[in-house]
C-alpha cells in the first residue's frame, strides 16, 4: 500500500516513516510543507496520506487543507489528519462531504503502533477513524440532548465506539460482548436518536458524528 506522509518535525516524520515500512507499507513520499504535500498527492496519487495539520509555511492548518484540496480533485482520497490537540473544526471539515476514507487522530496515539496501524488500514479502505477524544468531546457537548439521554450506559458505550469506527466484531471484542448484542444495541441507538440503520459501517459512523456535531 503505498502512502504520502505529511509532518514538519524530522523526528517525528521519520519515526512515522519507519512504522510504516516495518508494517509493509511503501512509503513513497515524506514531506514537510503544504506545497510539497500537494505536489506528492497529485503526481503520486496514493492509496492513503498521513498528513499533519500544521504544516509550513503557514503553519495554521495548511496541512488539513491541502488534503481536502486534494480529495476535492480525487474523490475519496484517504487521509488520515493527525493533530497535536483536539479541534472539532478540523473534524468538522474533514466529514463534510460525507465520504468515507477520512480519520482524525491525535498525535499521542502514533506512539501505540497497533492503534495507528489499525487507523491507517481502515481509512484506507474507506473506513473512518476518529480519535476517542473527539468523539468525547462532541458527546459532552451534546450530554443535554434529550434522545441522547434516552440512551443506556452501554448504548453511549457502543455508540462512542461506533462513531469511532469500530465494526460490530470490533466493538464485541472490546466489550465483551456478543456480536448480536451489538447489533441490537445499534439498532436502538439509531432508533432513539431518529437516524435511518444502516448495515454500511462507515454510513453509520458518519451518520452518528454528524448527530453528535449538529447545533
Amino acid at each position: 500500500m503505498r502512502v504520502v506522509v505529511a509532518e514538519d518535525l524530522f523526528l517525528l516524520r521519520d519515526g512515522l516513516v519507519r512504522m510504516l515500512e516495518a508494517y509493509d507499507f511503501e512509503v513513497v513520499a515524506a514531506v514537510e510543507s503544504g506545497p510539497e504535500l500537494s505536489k506528492a498527492l497529485a503526481e503520486l496519487e496514493p492509496d492513503v496520506a498521513v498528513v499533519d495539520v500544521r504544516l509550513p509555511p503557514s503553519f495554521s492548518d495548511e496541512g488539513l487543507q491541502c488534503a481536502l484540496q486534494a480529495r476535492r480533485a480525487r474523490p475519496g482520497l484517504p487521509v488520515l489528519v493527525l493533530s497535536q490537540h483536539v479541534e472539532q473544526l478540523y473534524a468538522r471539515e474533514l466529514l463534510a462531504d460525507g465520504s468515507g476514507g477520512i480519520g482524525y487522530l491525535l498525535k499521542d496515539r502514533v506512539f501505540d503502533a497497533d492503534q495507528f496501524i489499525d487507523a491507517v488500514r481502515r481509512v484506507a479502505a474507506g473506513g473512518t477513524a476518529m480519535d476517542p477524544q473527539v468523539i468525547s468531546q462532541l458527546l459532552d457537548r451534546r450530554a443535554q440532548d434529550k434522545p441522547l439521554g434516552r440512551l443506556t450506559p452501554r448504548e453511549l458505550e457502543v455508540m462512542e465506539l461506533m462513531a469511532e469506527g469500530r465494526s460490530n466484531t470490533a466493538i464485541a471484542a472490546q466489550l465483551f460482548v456478543t456480536e448480536r448484542a451489538v447489533a441490537k444495541h445499534t439498532s436502538n441507538i439509531f432508533g432513539k436518536l431518529g437516524l435511518p440503520p444502516s448495515d454500511d459501517n462507515n454510513r453509520r459512523v458518519l451518520a452518528v458524528l454528524a448527530y453528535l456535531d449538529r447545533g
